[in-house]
C-alpha cells in the first residue's frame, strides 16, 4: 500500500506593504536567519480553474509567483494564523479602524541624533 502523505500546515500571513494589507497563504513561516524578518516560503495560490479572476490575487501571483522565499520586516507583520485550508490571496486597502481585536506591537520612537 502507498504511504499516506502527511498533511502540510497552512498559514495565513497578513502584512503591510506600501499602505496596503497583503494576505498570503503559505506552508512555511519562520523567524529565519535574518534578524527582525519573518521568512515565508512555499506560498500557495489558488487554482486557475475558476472563470472568475481576482485582480489582487493576480497581482500577488505576478509579484510572488517566482519567489522561493520572501523576508518580511517583523514590524510590518500584522498577524499570522494557522488555518485548516487556504483561502484566496488578496491585497486590501489598509485602514485604521477602531474595535479591532488585534493591534500591532508598539514600536520605540525614533530619535535622530542632533
Amino acid at each position: 500500500m502507498p504511504a499516506k502523505k502527511a498533511k502540510k500546515t497552512i498559514y495565513k500571513v497578513q502584512f503591510l506593504n506600501n499602505g496596503q494589507l497583503y494576505e498570503l497563504y503559505a506552508h512555511e513561516v519562520s523567524q529565519g536567519n535574518l534578524y527582525a524578518f519573518v521568512e515565508i516560503a512555499d506560498i500557495i495560490f489558488g487554482e486557475r480553474t475558476n472563470l472568475l479572476v481576482d485582480p489582487s490575487e493576480e497581482k500577488l501571483k505576478a509579484e510572488f509567483g517566482q519567489v522561493n522565499r520572501t523576508f518580511i520586516p517583523i514590524q510590518a507583520v500584522v498577524r499570522i494564523d494557522e488555518v485548516k485550508k487556504e483561502g484566496t490571496a488578496k491585497i486590501l486597502d489598509a485602514k485604521v479602524t477602531t474595535g479591532d481585536n488585534v493591534s500591532s506591537f508598539p514600536a520605540p520612537p525614533f530619535k535622530p541624533k542632533s
